[in-house]
């Protein structure tokens, strides 16, 4: 029979079993929980082992790695080492080489000296005793000419004077021309040492600036572009100009290098006109010089028409007056060229002016006497020669002709007109500044050469005259004889040389001055 406490023993006997089932599941859970984490921890100890054992490996084979590298690195030093060793040991024993072969010939010249010397003493020995023979013979011969003669010491001796004076004439005049002929030779050396000199220094100065032209480029990738494939495009442009072009490091630049200035600058023209332009190929370039020498010939001619325009010279040929343009490309001793006949041009007027000579005729002398200097490396021969010849071609007179040729003195003057239009040169260019020397820089020199000149015994006065060209030394009479100021010559110039640089030459002249006075009562 149903009751009450059978439902509550019942519901009590079924909260046992489902405790008892809840129990048993979650103890089942906490078994299947420990054996997942231990299979989960023995893997990841299973793959923590092998990973170790991987970087082991790898920490194994790396260390190899450096091990090998540095063993490598260590042997290539040692190899090096040797080789620097070895090297220095071949250079060692060459310098010991040479040391051996000069310490040999020391001691050889060291005994040629030694078997020289004797043999000086033994020569000199001899020549005592030939000394003391000859004079013992001379005093014998003396006697014996007395008797023989019939005339005392005093007559023989003056008999003997009279023939050594005759002997002497002769043999001062024979040692005379050749000490002419000698001294020609050595003039011709020495002016052929100052030419060359003059020559080197002024191209230390000058010439890289007068042969060189320096062309600027947008960029470096330009340089490219000049030169070409295969260099094709430098070189047209140097076929057409006839001017080296140089691309160097030198950054964003190309460097144009050339002796004749109206080629190195149709050469500039051009690089500067293809650089703008771009297009840059070798029948664009011939295009582009042929347009470039146009426009120098134009240049050229309007600066000569402009020059005797300014000069107020009419009648020239055109050709001397293209040949005049030419000169504005040409520089002497840095000095322009055209400026410069411009220049003495008024001078040699202003001189013709005050002697009351024709003051046109002296312009147009001056004005063309450098007309060589357009195509001196052209022909052959000196350019006031060139330039008398051009003007003689060309129609110019008689005297223009002699002028421009003789202004260097290399034939004789015919007329008045050629020692002005040297003075007129001479003028033109040693005025302070006109040859690349400012006026502190030749005041400078002036007053150097006073202080070399003055530095000497016996000087009284210098002067540095004709613009530093001639130094003119004033030195007591008392103090330095003849002999001694002709060697006072030659020591100032030799210092001079030595203490100072200077375009040309400088004259060095040293006088010696003695008077008398006296007084009539």
């Amino acid at each position: 029979m149903f009751t009450w406490t059978s439902l509550v023993l019942g519901i009590i006997a079924v909260g046992c079993l489902l405790t008892v089932g809840v129990l048993v599941i979650r103890g089942r859970q906490r078994r299947l929980q420990a054996e997942l984490d231990r299979s989960t921890a023995e893997r990841i100890l299973a793959e923590a082992r092998r990973e170790a054992d991987a970087i082991v490996k790898d920490a194994e084979i790396q260390a190899r790695d450096e091990k090998l590298q540095a063993r490598s690195e260590f042997e290539n030093e040692i190899k090096e080492t040797r080789r620097e060793l070895q090297t220095l040991e071949r250079r060692l024993l060459t310098r010991e080489e040479v040391l051996d072969k000069r310490l040999e010939s020391l001691e050889n010249r060291e005994t040629g000296l030694a078997n020289r010397e004797g043999a000086i003493e033994k020569k000199q020995q001899a020549l005592d005793e030939k000394d003391v023979e000859a004079q013992r013979l001379v005093e014998d011969a003396k006697r014996q000419l007395e008797i023989v003669a019939g005339l005392s010491r005093e007559e023989a001796k003056k008999s003997l004077m009279e023939e050594m004076v005759e002997d002497a004439r002769h043999d001062s005049a024979r040692r005379i021309r050749l000490m002419e002929e000698q001294a020609k030779e050595e003039a011709d050396r020495e002016a052929k040492k100052m030419i060359a000199l003059a020559i080197a220094r002024l191209a230390g100065d000058f010439v890289t600036e007068r042969t060189v032209s320096v062309v600027s480029l947008p960029n470096d990738e330009m340089k490219g572009r000049i030169i070409g494939r295969e260099g094709r495009n430098i070189r047209a442009l140097e076929a057409a100009t006839g001017i080296d072009l140089i691309v160097d490091d030198t950054p964003e630049s190309v460097i144009i290098s050339g002796h004749n200035p109206i080629r190195r600058e149709v050469a500039r023209l051009s690089l500067e006109t293809l650089i703008a332009d771009g297009r840059i190929h070798p029948g664009r370039i011939e295009e582009v010089v042929r347009r470039s020498e146009r426009e120098i010939d134009e240049i050229i001619k309007e600066a000569g028409q402009k020059a005797v325009f300014d000069v107020g010279v009419h009648g020239i040929h055109p050709e001397l007056i293209r040949l005049l343009g030419r000169l504005k490309f040409r520089y002497s001793y840095a000095q322009n060229v055209l400026l410069h006949s411009i220049e003495m041009a008024f001078i040699c007027g202003s001189m013709a002016a005050e002697l009351g000579l024709n003051e046109k005729q002296a312009r147009r002398a001056a004005l063309l006497h450098d007309i060589g200097k357009a195509v001196d490396h052209e022909v052959e021969g000196s350019h006031a020669i060139i330039g008398g010849e051009l003007a003689r071609k060309y129609g110019e007179s008689p005297k223009i002709v002699n002028a421009i040729a003789a202004h260097h003195e290399e034939v004789r003057a015919e007329t008045i007109l050629a020692p002005l239009v040297d003075a007129a040169d001479a003028l033109s260019g040693a005025r302070p500044g006109a040859r690349r020397e400012m006026l502190e820089t030749y005041v400078r020199r002036l007053e150097e050469l006073e202080r070399i000149s003055n530095s000497f015994k016996g000087v009284e006065k210098s002067y540095a005259v004709q613009a530093g060209r001639e130094l003119r030394i004033m030195v007591q009479a008392a103090q330095v004889s003849d002999d001694e100021a002709a060697s006072m010559a030659r020591a100032v110039a030799k210092k001079v040389e030595n203490e100072m640089a200077y375009p040309g030459q400088i004259k060095v002249t040293v006088i010696r001055e003695t008077r008398a006075v006296e007084y009539a009562h």
